[in-house]
């Protein structure tokens, strides 16, 4: 599983100053309408791809592939909004951005088992411990967005230790999120690395 968003050498003071005062009209709300309708029809195929997990251990390669370029382009729209990249998110399930890298091995066989496991306890042994954690770390975020937003200001540069720090949790996110819509049976480990 490959989650990784390169730190730029410098960052635009320009566009961190555009994608704070208007990035939710340009950025999020076209973004959030597109993937909203995009998402919905993410979860029908995962709903698919339940049953047919259940009874072939198979995900259909085609309905993980578009559930992994909606992973994409939320990575995509995530390091935009953390100020992590510059430039404009683009817009799709098949885009891409140079700096934005976002991979899972497509399964060739997947556990029925853990499947189940998933579905009926999942909020319990999943959701419930790693979204604990997710929370006091979105806390966390917050400040390290507000520090870093003030270093790229000021020098240009988005500060190594403040993006590994986003970074891993993004990545946490994207572990857990990838879990829970069944693409993929390992577990999703308590780390920012």
């Amino acid at each position: 599983m490959t989650f990784e968003i390169k730190r730029q050498e410098s960052n635009s003071r320009g566009e961190l100053l555009l994608r704070t005062f208007f990035g939710f009209f340009y950025i999020g709300i076209p973004h959030a309408f597109l993937m909203f309708f995009a998402s919905l029809w993410g979860s029908i195929l995962t709903f698919i791809s339940f049953w047919t997990i259940l009874f072939t251990g198979r995900y259909p390669e085609s309905y993980f592939e578009y559930n992994l370029g909606l992973m994409r382009w939320s990575a995509r729209v995530n390091a935009s909004f953390f100020n992590m990249i510059d430039g404009y998110p683009a817009f799709g399930t098949s885009s891409s951005h140079p700096d934005v890298l976002v991979d899972i091995p497509y399964p060739e066989n997947l556990s029925r088992g853990t499947l189940l496991l998933k579905f009926f306890l999942g909020i319990f042994y999943v959701l419930l411990p790693h979204g604990i954690c997710l929370f006091f770390l979105a806390l966390a975020s917050n400040l390290v967005l507000f520090i870093s937003w003030w270093a790229v200001l000021f020098t240009g540069k988005f500060p190594a230790s403040l993006h590994e720090f986003l970074l891993g949790y993004l990545r946490w996110n994207f572990r857990v999120n990838a879990y829970m819509s069944y693409m993929t049976d390992k577990y999703p480990p308590f780390s920012l690395s």
